[in-house]
């Protein structure tokens, strides 16, 4: 043995006890009863596009089935010949029933163009309950309704949704990808709701019109590249709660190349070191396989650790099954089943990411290069461009 095989083997422990951990916790959100049935008040759904993006359609279908009385989505472009304007006729025509808006303006308001389609999009919007979803999103019919119940809920602010990974292709980038977002993110943000965060998950935020404008608007959130975890601060500032709904949503992973991959994550992991360093160091605990085989590389083959190495593979493996079964009733058709046999592969493309987000703050989004940088919600001003810098 090694003093470095030792630690290795120490956090690969660690990295085990915490994937059983998180299986845990979502048996537990799997089990946790919906909350109570309320009015069902119109809401409008504000959905802003950049493209024809993979398996945009079916995703936006999904939103067009809502098992619900009154709902508006209003769809918003920048560029007058975005190809995503096509689909949305598209969606139209298949849908005249369904109260369907587009928004087409070019203009700009600051660094975060997606922040700024939203404002170009608000005035469109008829209802006081707000939900603002990526545009990637697939949603079960009972979407909308899960969230208006939740946010109902007295002391209220904001409503979130717990996200999975759906990959566009059965290539091995869109695989890895989307278990990283099942298997790694799910599961985490869950154990983090337990010891205490409310953190607000940006692939769906859901507020009251009137909370949004308490915080500043949306003009409060331009400058910044975590929109969605200023907005959780700001809701939080006002005395409400971010509330989890019950309801667990998919998001596309199209990316169809490693490059492609190792650069989405990488914006990924720039921005939460910028926003939580210290929670984002203490990350590096939830790979078991990967501190496994550096106990096999440090102790020359020694069988106790292949031993551990092939125990973290199967303790990986189970909780990963286990998060599919514990919210296959939640996710039905939308399920992506853990590629047990790649988690090793994602462990160390998760370490290269992590290893090169320490190289800089830029990233890379949309075509345009930002920086990344951390939020205080104590500045004495709401608007100050921390949280994104643009180039």
């Amino acid at each position: 043995m090694t003093v470095v095989g030792v630690v290795a083997a120490i956090l690969s422990v660690i990295g085990i006890v915490q994937a059983l951990a998180g299986w845990v916790a979502s048996v537990r959100f799997a089990q946790r009863p919906p909350a109570p049935p309320a009015a069902r008040s119109g809401i409008t759904v504000l959905k802003p596009l950049h493209g024809d993006e993979p398996l945009l359609e079916q995703a936006l279908s999904t939103l067009c089935v809502q098992d619900y009385p009154e709902y508006q989505i209003v769809f918003g472009v920048q560029d007058p010949t975005d190809t995503a304007i096509p689909v949305v006729e598209r969606l139209r025509s298949a849908f005249p029933q369904r109260d369907i808006a587009l928004v087409v303006d070019p203009t700009e308001h600051g660094p975060n163009r997606k922040i700024g389609n939203l404002i170009n999009m608000l005035p469109a919007a008829k209802y006081a309950m707000l939900a603002i979803a990526d545009s990637d999103l697939h949603v079960r019919p009972g979407y909308l309704s899960d969230l208006v119940a939740s946010l109902t809920i007295p002391g209220t602010g904001l409503v979130t949704t717990l996200y999975a990974g759906l990959p566009a292709s059965r290539c091995f980038p869109a695989l890895l990808g989307a278990t990283q977002i099942t298997h790694g993110f799910l599961p985490g943000a869950l154990l983090a709701r337990a010891m205490g965060r409310q953190d607000c998950l940006g692939a769906t935020m859901c507020l009251r019109r009137e909370t949004l404008m308490r915080i500043g608007g949306l003009h409060a959130l331009v400058d910044h590249l975590a929109d969605d975890n200023v907005l959780g601060q700001l809701v939080r500032s006002l005395g409400l709660e971010v509330r989890l709904a019950s309801t667990v949503v998919a998001t596309t992973v199209p990316e169809a190349t490693f490059g492609a991959l190792f650069r989405h994550e990488l914006r990924w992991a720039r921005t939460i070191r910028a926003l939580v360093p210290g929670a984002f160091a203490l990350s590096v605990l939830q790979y078991p396989i990967f501190w496994a085989l550096v106990a096999v590389l440090t102790s020359l083959g020694a069988m106790w650790a292949v031993g551990l190495f092939l125990l973290a593979w199967l303790c990986r493996g189970l909780a990963a099954t286990g998060v599919d079964r514990a919210l296959g009733e939640k996710l039905e058709t939308l399920a992506f089943p853990a590629p047990v046999g790649l988690l090793p592969l994602r462990e160390l493309l998760s370490v290269c990411v992590m290893l090169a987000s320490h190289a800089g703050r830029r990233v890379d989004w949309r075509g345009h290069t930002m920086h990344a940088a951390g939020y205080d919600a104590n500045s004495p001003s709401s608007h100050s461009p921390k949280g994104l810098h643009s180039r």
